[in-house]
């Protein structure tokens, strides 16, 4: 079905989307992920191109275009492309909302132009070794100490936990507050006592840098605290509903690329002197996963334009999410049979996606606590 909710603008995005994938990613991926992190070059590329801060105003340096479709655009060419790596969804569609609705003006002066430039690349830092989605868990404190706070603690799972120059900290600022005596601190590279630990090493998205990051006694300025003082649940709890559509939105386009490349696959590749596409099981496979792509692509895509017109609310944002992941698992493992023993080779666009999509059900809230959301608001 032809998709309606982009117009011509669009859709010249997505060519300069692509021309960028193509000159200054694609042929430099492979040793990204040898090396476990993507390089700070790639970075200062997509801020000359315009493609960070899509949302920042122009008067900070970015592209003044609220239009929630554009990240769409860019979550797809990233994901049909298989360079999860490049953390750009991360920065602009879920760091970048704390910065433009939080910040005060002299934050927005300091931090903003380096965010839209590449020259500052950031993090959110809130899962901790003992606390995953349980918020009234986290350990790391920021003691008040009048002209600063002194932040201690440990954070695990760290997207751009190694390359980022900016992170903000979920810490906890009044300890009898529970999950509502949090707040929001920003750690900035160079900050003594912030130490990172290893770069962790994950099954899939290898040039994706995820570390564990450490805090030791760190002087955070209190022109630092991002937004109101034990704000920090309401303000995430905000900003959850676009994250999770930016993931709902990578995992469709990962699902119907795979069909696609499979579909290719099964008429070229042979068995028993005919092409596998004759079998009438190979069929059916390709016709029930491009019939539930193109399901929830409809579902997904009134969701970006609810979400682009502001009344996205965080149920619908949570079905989406674990939906269309879990599609993404599913259709990953089944485009990998269907490719048999050639499935298992990193050389086949297959077996990479199959191990970078796995995260999608478990990052920006596991398909679990997406249907404890849902499940509450219609049983209470």
């Amino acid at each position: 079905m032809k998709r309606l909710i982009y117009s011509p603008e669009h859709e010249a995005f997505r060519e300069t989307v692509k021309t960028f994938l193509a000159k200054e990613v694609l042929p430099h991926y492979e040793q990204w992920e040898k090396d476990g992190i993507v390089s700070r070059e790639v970075w200062l590329a997509a801020g000359r191109q315009g493609l960070l801060g899509l949302a920042v105003p122009e008067e900070y340096g970015g592209g003044g275009e609220p239009d929630f479709r554009y990240s769409a655009v860019l979550a797809e060419e990233f994901t049909r492309a298989g360079v999860a790596g490049l953390a750009i969804g991360l920065h602009n569609d879920i760091i970048g909302p704390y910065l433009t609705s939080l910040a005060t003006e002299e934050q927005k002066r300091r931090w903003l132009p380096g965010f839209c430039s590449g020259e500052l690349i950031t993090a959110i830092a809130m899962t901790e070794p003992g606390a995953g989605s349980d918020l009234q868990g986290i350990r790391t404190t920021a003691e008040d100490r009048g002209d600063h706070w002194v932040l201690n603690g440990s954070k695990t799972f760290i997207s751009n936990g190694i390359i980022s120059d900016l992170v903000v900290v979920v810490a906890k600022t009044t300890p009898e507050g529970g999950a509502h005596g949090l707040s929001l601190l920003v750690v900035e590279r160079g900050m003594e006592g912030f130490e990172r630990g290893r770069n962790l090493d994950k099954i899939g998205q290898k040039s994706q840098d995820t570390a564990e990051l450490f805090f030791n006694d760190v002087r955070v300025p209190k022109e630092n605290l991002l937004g109101e003082l034990n704000g920090a649940f309401v303000h995430l709890m905000t900003n959850l509903a676009q994250e999770r559509m930016a993931i709902a939105i990578a995992a469709i386009a990962g699902a119907e690329y795979l069909v696609e490349l499979t579909t290719t696959y099964v008429k070229e590749r042979e068995a028993f002197g005919r092409p596998l596409a004759r079998l009438q099981h190979v069929r059916f496979e390709i016709a029930e996963m491009a019939t539930e792509c193109a399901v929830t692509r409809a579902y997904l895509d009134r969701c970006i334009t609810d979400h682009a017109d502001g009344t996205l609310d965080a149920v619908n944002a949570s079905m989406a999410k674990w939906w269309a992941t879990e599609l993404q698992k599913r259709t990953a493992d089944r485009c990998l049979q269907l490719h048999g023993g050639y499935g298992y080779m990193n050389e086949y666009p297959v077996a990479r996606a199959f191990t970078d999509g796995r995260i999608q059900t478990i990052y920006g809230g596991t398909t679990e606590i997406m249907k404890e959301i849902i499940g509450r608001s219609l049983l209470g």
